[in-house]
């Protein structure tokens, strides 16, 4: 049976014949002798040891005598209780030497304020890398309060979002989230998403997202993007492009389709991909431009191709194209 310790450094609590030992010195009151005790219970006298030291490392056992030889059973929330209040011990350590960081480092701010740079944040500000941005997310996290809104353009950001969004859903904050249909394809995706919505977040889909952002508390924006390969994000100050990004979420909220159980794949969305595809094709781009606009592989892609010109009965892509913008597109373009 697989063991995890409570922490770093600690004795697993599930650890090879520790349930039989600490069930033998409960009923017993005592153990008295640990040789007699391992052949009461016919393990080795090895095994009995190394037992009655990951009780004795979690609380769970404690010596009465001097000499250490008469180990009595703890009540398990006493134990519990000591545990807790050595790992509340370390948060607090562990929050001081935060606090000490920040006031070391924030002797410094008067000579930055002091070249001539704005002590107020700009409208936009730049972050490029993983630990700027996760570092970033991490506090804009910590200082919401009400609501997180999620557009999420790529699996790529999918790592870095989260970071964003994961850690409020305990909090009680809400937590709502825009994807591309191209999540429904991926089992392993959908039980990621299943057990964010699980946790209490809205999921929905959508054909196409052009770039991932996020808004916190309907006034933060940080708008995602690569730069050199590197991820960044762009954090906006700005009222109004927080209301458009605003207005844009809910727009897509309205007609998104969604995400309904692990076992929601294309099939709700069968209609809503063809549209999409279509209105592409009807547009002249190639497999290729279709499938990276739709985030979807251009394997994939093709397939939904194929299918969209035999329901409509076409012997050409460009014919695929035409008859599919005069069925799904009112102007017919």
């Amino acid at each position: 049976m697989t063991t995890i310790p409570l922490y770093p450094g600690m004795a697993p609590v599930g650890g090879d014949h520790a349930t039989d030992v600490y069930r033998y010195a409960a009923r017993k009151g005592a153990i008295e002798a640990l040789e007699v005790a391992a052949a009461d219970l016919g393990i080795g006298l090895h095994e009995m040891h190394a037992a009655v030291a990951h009780l004795v490392d979690n609380r769970l056992l404690m010596t009465e005598d001097g000499a250490g030889r008469r180990f009595v059973p703890v009540d398990p929330e006493v134990a519990a209780a000591s545990l807790v209040s050595s790992v509340e011990r370390e948060i607090y350590q562990r929050r001081e030497l935060i606090d000490q960081i920040r006031e070391r480092i924030n002797v410094f701010r008067q000579d930055y304020t002091g070249s001539g740079r704005p002590s107020a944040p700009s409208a936009i500000e730049y972050l490029v890398g993983s630990m700027e941005v996760r570092g970033f997310l991490k506090m804009a996290s910590d200082s919401c309060r009400d609501e997180v809104l999620v557009l999420q353009s790529s699996l790529s950001d999918a790592d870095e979002l989260s970071q964003a969004y994961s850690p409020l859903l305990g909090r009680g904050i809400t937590v709502r989230i825009i994807c591309q249909h191209r999540n429904r394809a991926d089992l392993a995706t959908r039980m990621r998403m299943k057990k964010l919505t699980d946790a209490g977040a809205s999921v929905c889909t959508v054909s196409h997202i052009p770039r991932s952002a996020v808004v916190f508390d309907r006034s933060l924006v940080v708008l995602f993007g690569l730069s050199d390969g590197e991820t960044n994000v762009a954090r906006v100050h700005n009222h109004g492009v927080a209301q458009f990004l605003l207005d844009l979420f809910n727009h897509l909220w309205e007609t998104a389709t969604p995400l309904e159980g692990i076992e929601s794949g294309y099939a709700n969305v069968a209609d809503d991909l063809q549209q999409a595809i279509a209105a592409l094709m009807a547009k002249g781009y190639t497999d290729e431009v279709v499938a990276r606009k739709l985030g979807m592989s251009v394997r994939s892609c093709r397939r939904h191709i194929a299918s969209l010109m035999r329901d409509l009965d076409a012997t050409s892509r460009f014919q695929a194209g035409v008859q599919a913008a005069r069925k799904f597109l009112p102007n017919g373009a």
